[in-house]
């Protein structure tokens, strides 16, 4: 997910809707905006199930990663709100050039690219 949507556009998300953590956090924005990105891809399943797609290839890597209960997960989604989602999904404007500016490049999203993500289980497809 971090190859659609990079981490610098992430944090200028944060940062200029005023949704960054105010305190150190197992569970810090920067996931909670992923985990609402994944949440849009994957509707009809819980947040744990969410959580599991969203962290696979880093377990499957041998990587430690949080598992949070059903309600942290309920707690990250209320804290992050939807102001950074609905500047992300607003078009290409100063957050993409901000973030542009910065470590990585930002490249606009094709139509039908989310539908095409929600029903493409298989990531090599």
């Amino acid at each position: 997910m971090t190859q659609v949507i990079p981490f610098d556009l992430v944090d200028v998300l944060l940062d200029e809707t005023r949704c960054v953590q105010l305190r150190l956090r197992d569970l810090p924005s920067r996931v909670g905006v992923y985990f609402l990105f994944a949440m849009c891809l994957f509707p009809e399943v819980g947040y744990r199930l969410v959580w599991g797609k969203l962290t696979a290839a880093l377990t499957g890597a041998g990587l430690e990663v949080a598992a949070p209960t059903a309600k942290a997960l309920r707690d990250l989604r209320r804290r992050v709100g939807t102001e950074p989602m609905r500047h992300l999904f607003r078009g290409p404007g100063r957050s993409a050039r901000r973030a542009s500016n910065h470590r990585s490049t930002v490249r606009a999203v094709p139509d039908g690219f989310l539908r095409r993500l929600r029903f493409n289980q298989d990531p090599r497809q």
